[in-house]
């Protein structure tokens, strides 16, 4: 370790507190500080490098140092950093909230920014919540979350989210909520296989959402692929049935794409891959390319139009963030979008996608992978102990853990949710680095668990 990580790893852990971290560990441990970075590589102050497996936590999508986009982020320094849209308009807001309804669902027509997926949620929540007020039905106020479900940290969303590991321990916090299935084939919550499957859980769903139709504000859904809950795949179809659900009750659909959206499942919404249009859209991640926070909720004229009154009746959107519309984050989005645009990225995801199938095939059949699990490019691989009985470790093993530190010693950044190993890279990734990401991983399995 040379003097300048030893300098800053004594100063983070006299100081720093790393999130989703268990601080005691880590300061045990021998820090990765990155310096830079370049394309699907990280830099540490130590000089090694590493591949980007996680897509520095599934923000990054074009790679790191994208000349187009630190272009525009320059560009815009020399005009504004930041200027509040409470009352006032800025350039890179204005012009991406017009291409952002361009890309997105059919039927989106408003643009709310804030700052993260946590907030572009909550949005949602508090949107969806005071449009049935509005229309006079308050009795509607409740929302149906699924099981396995991640939609942030802030109360609301941890409200709707559905793993208790995160969400149990603030639970006197939260508001109540009406819990549906999740989509989990694997582990199945209602004691099904995939072979004999019916779609049990969407029938179970259709019940629930017809039984409570007149206090039902919302469902909130990540459409095809549950991430933070072990990239969890529907079954096609899926979506589109819980959108059927929801217009036949209703029940207005919340879509976070937070995690999924801008490529990650091969188009650039997940709803287009089922022609599903929601009533609101929670966008974040990638969407400023992976450069700067900003969060988006886009809603449809219907919503809007409830809000849209004399003062004197009071139905303003009462709510709103320092930074919301930050210039630099909106430039940076645009340029990204332009870099879509012009080297028609999902066009050439395909072959990309088909590839990582291919690679992570032979992983399937480690005596210790229960089951692999990809859209686009996202992909998680569950170990287990028992592969026939599907009996997980035991949680204090930390397999997961251990699989990508041992990774980290062969050149590549994945963090796993659990025993998941997660691969995201990001889309700009070559076929050579998605090889040798698989490679590691497949290795690094191996060793730790055979």
């Amino acid at each position: 370790m040379n003097d300048e990580t030893r300098r800053l790893a004594r100063l983070d852990r006299r100081h720093l507190w790393h999130p989703f971290t268990q601080m005691r560990d880590w300061e045990r441990e021998e820090p990765v500080i990155i310096r830079s970075a370049r394309g699907c590589r990280l830099t540490d102050t130590e000089g090694r490098t590493y591949l980007d497996g996680v897509s520095s936590l599934w923000v990054n999508v074009h790679g790191h140092r994208r000349p187009e986009i630190d272009r525009a982020v320059r560009r815009q320094l020399g005009r504004v950093a930041h200027s509040t849209l409470l009352g006032l308009g800025n350039v890179p807001s204005i012009e991406l909230a017009a291409e952002l309804v361009r890309i997105a669902p059919p039927g989106l027509t408003r643009v709310f920014y804030s700052d993260n997926g946590s907030t572009a949620v909550e949005v949602a929540l508090k949107l969806a919540f005071s449009y049935w007020r509005r229309g006079g039905e308050g009795r509607k106020r409740l929302f149906v979350r699924l099981r396995n479900a991640y939609h942030g940290d802030t109360i609301g969303a941890v409200s709707v989210g559905g793993i208790d590991l995160f969400h149990e321990r603030f639970r006197p916090l939260l508001f109540p909520t009406l819990l549906g299935p999740s989509f989990d084939c694997y582990r199945c919550p209602l004691g099904r296989e995939r072979s004999t499957c019916s779609r049990e859980c969407l029938a179970a769903l259709a019940r629930l959402v017809r039984r409570r139709r007149d206090e039902i504000a919302a469902l909130v859904i990540e459409p095809l692929v549950q991430a933070a809950g072990g990239m969890i795949v529907a079954r096609p179809g899926h979506l589109a049935a819980v959108a059927s659900i929801c217009r036949e009750n209703g029940v207005l659909l919340i879509a976070d794409e937070v995690a999924v959206g801008f490529g990650r499942t091969g188009t650039m919404f997940a709803c287009e891959r089922e022609g599903v249009s929601p009533d609101l859209l929670a966008l974040s991640k990638g969407i400023s390319g992976g450069y700067l926070p900003l969060g988006a909720t886009l809603a449809t004229d219907r919503i809007y139009r409830a809000f849209r009154a004399p003062h004197r009746a009071r139905r303003t959107f009462f709510h709103g963030h320092s930074y919301t519309g930050n210039p630099l984050a909106c430039a940076a989005a645009l340029a990204s979008l332009e870099v879509f645009r012009r080297e028609r990225v999902l066009d050439r995801l395909g072959p990309k996608i088909r590839l990582l199938g291919r690679l992570l095939a032979p992983l399937a059949r480690r005596p210790h992978v229960g089951d692999v699990r990809q859209c686009g490019l996202m992909a998680g691989i569950e170990l287990v102990r028992s592969k026939r009985t599907k009996r997980p470790y035991p949680f204090g093993a930390r397999v997961g853990h251990r699989v990508s530190m041992r990774a980290r010693r062969h050149g590549l950044v994945i963090r796993p949710l659990g025993d998941v190993i997660v691969l995201m890279p990001p889309l700009s990734v070559s076929p050579r680095d998605l090889r040798r990401m698989v490679a590691v991983v497949g290795r690094c399995i191996r060793e730790e668990t055979e």
